[in-house]
């Protein structure tokens, strides 16, 4: 197995053991126990447990981009890959109980400031995802004019909101409808036309 093998093993294992404990009651041996090796074998790859948290965060929420972005990739209409986006984003934590656990502990992993975010790198990329394809949109007469980088960041801001309220607060049914009626008013615009 190599590096980078042994890495994504102990960040899943990592990601498994703190949404299992929450972050202060997890151990670094519990996670090293998880993966059949030594905590000191484990320190080979981690500074100490706060580095090991956020890799393990990082990596999960990488892996939910990367499933995001390979949902959309192939889908030819502008208008359906927007939907694809924003629901795939949306849903994927019903799937993802280890990365879904640990939000709910810790949900400064979505800050409201930016200045807070630990996980800014990741998210800029997530926000650059959906910047492209309001890009195209527009490009292709699809979308109006609008400015992308503003109207991505206040997308993104929504979206955030709609994953604390469904995942961490666990507002279930009534803020997936709310979510459906945003994508709605998003693609067709509140002005009767």
């Amino acid at each position: 197995m190599n590096r980078e093998e042994k890495l994504t093993r102990i960040y899943e294992a990592g990601l498994r053991v703190f949404a299992r404990y929450g972050y202060r009651r997890a151990r670094v041996e519990d996670i090293a126990d998880e993966l059949g090796m030594t905590k000191g074998n484990l320190y080979l790859y981690v500074k100490d447990k706060r580095d090991l948290y956020e890799k393990a965060v990082s990596h999960g929420l990488l892996q939910w981009q990367a499933m995001v972005a390979r949902s959309i990739e192939k889908i030819d209409d502008v208008c359906e890959q927007f939907l694809a986006l924003c629901r795939k984003g949306y849903t994927y934590l019903s799937r993802d109980v280890s990365l879904r656990s640990v939000l709910i502990n810790d949900p400064s992993i979505f800050p409201l400031s930016s200045r807070e975010d630990r996980f800014a790198e990741i998210n800029r990329a997530s926000m650059d995802l959906l910047r492209s394809v309001l890009t195209r949109g527009i490009r292709e007469g699809r979308f109006r004019e609008v400015d992308v980088d503003h109207l991505a960041e206040l997308l993104y801001s929504i979206y955030v909101m709609f994953i604390i309220k469904t995942y961490v607060k666990s507002e279930g049914k009534s803020t997936q409808k709310m979510f459906e009626q945003g994508l709605d008013v998003v693609l067709q615009g509140l002005l009767k036309k």
